[in-house]
């Protein structure tokens, strides 16, 4: 590892000290158990990672301190939610939600700036596909593009991100007699095993909050894809009910995606 220091937020990376698995886990007893000390020694010990995750955005936010003090928000709420019954590393449940804070804060205070040499790779990938396609009647991969203009994947993917504007997940796509299908229902990607793990927990949590009709109506539609008008028949209530209910269901189930 290098020597030299760098200095973010007036913490000398350098000197942060990475904890074992074996040391998380004594911490996270402690501190569960009402050790403050624990809390404190779990938050410094896990400052390195917050500073990997950050070093992913530095070209899109001009104050890294900033950035830096929002993914250690992220850190805090990380630990304070872990489950040791989860039986995942530490890591693996808090990277997911230090990126969605630090994703949240550059949304929210519109601090994301894209380089001129990005808008530049951006052009010339669009170009470049738009080419391909004409041609092969297909899109082009990434590898093929970062080939032809003798740049990186990452650079190409940079590039093609920086050009999509923000939109919601639970954005309705598809409506139809008050069956909506949102964006949430079309994103899949068997690869990101541990931002499927984050939303899966985090659901879990959140369909605790519902009760009644509610909870039933969200087990029936999701889970035994079952129509509004099936529903409605079954408990005896009106269709227009049912959507209302599942409305209000899903506007409950958004909060703990959205803290």
């Amino acid at each position: 590892m290098s020597r030299y220091k760098v200095v973010i937020s007036g913490i000398h990376t350098a000197d942060l000290k990475v904890l074992s698995n074996e040391e998380m886990k004594e911490l996270f007893k402690k501190y569960q158990s009402g050790d403050e000390q624990a809390k404190e020694d779990l938050i410094q010990g896990n400052l390195k990672l917050v500073l990997s995750i950050v070093q992913r955005f530095s070209n899109r936010c001009e104050n890294m301190d900033d950035l830096f003090q929002v993914g250690c928000i992220g850190l805090v709420k990380s630990i304070d939610n872990f489950d040791l019954k989860h039986e995942v590393r530490f890591s693996t449940y808090a990277v997911p939600m230090i990126m969605g804070e630090i994703k949240r804060y550059l949304r929210d205070n519109q601090v994301i700036r894209v380089s001129r040499h990005l808008k530049d790779l951006a052009y010339k990938v669009f170009r470049l596909k738009e080419e391909y396609i004409h041609e092969h009647q297909k899109e082009p991969t990434i590898h093929w593009l970062a080939e032809q203009l003798q740049v990186k994947e990452k650079d190409v993917v940079d590039a093609l991100d920086s050009t999509q504007s923000v939109v919601s997940i639970f954005e309705p796509v598809y409506n139809s007699d008050g069956d909506e299908l949102y964006l949430l229902d079309q994103i899949k990607d068997d690869k990101d095993e541990i931002e499927r793990l984050s939303n899966y927990m985090t659901l879990k949590k959140s369909m605790r909050n519902l009760k009644g009709k509610e909870k039933d109506i969200i087990q029936k539609r999701y889970y035994q894809d079952k129509t509004q008008t099936e529903i409605a028949n079954e408990l005896g209530i009106s269709q227009a009910q049912v959507s209302r209910l599942e409305k209000n269901a899903i506007a409950l189930l958004k909060k703990e995606f959205e803290i």
